[in-house]
């Protein structure tokens, strides 16, 4: 029986701690559906627009070998609807969200991942800006 696994995230300048925990996602299951969050979400959640647009970052996560569906993700209140959309078995969201979606447990599992240390995608925007 296979495994649908689902994440989310903004992926926005894509570096190598998204490419560990989207490799580290599909490690768990037979399937990886990724949302990508929507630029007027992003911009709601982090107070900024992301870097590259919201078609930029669907297209890099899309053209990663270990994922098999990508979708924008319209709004944080609807994770159940996108679990139950993609029939996930498992949800995986990095550590730093630890405990808030503990809710979905009734409808599959919660697996929260360490992030990669050190590697920040805000930390790398400040120092790019530093270095302009």
């Amino acid at each position: 029986m296979s495994r649908t696994v689902i994440t989310f995230g903004t992926f926005d300048v894509f570096h190598v701690g998204h490419l560990r925990v989207i490799e580290r996602a599909a490690a768990l299951g037979d399937r990886l559906v990724v949302g990508v969050s929507a630029d007027a979400l992003n911009l709601a959640k982090k107070g900024r627009e992301p870097v590259f647009s919201q078609g930029e970052r669907l297209a890099i996560v899309a053209a990663l070998k270990p994922v098999d569906e990508v979708f924008v993700e319209e709004s944080l209140e609807l994770k159940r609807h996108y679990i139950e959309q993609y029939a996930a078995d498992v949800l995986v969201m990095g550590d730093d969200w630890k405990g808030r979606f503990d809710e979905f447990e009734d409808v599959c599992e919660v697996v929260y991942l360490p992030r990669t240390p050190a590697i920040s995608t805000t930390a790398l925007i400040e120092k790019i800006s530093a270095a302009e």
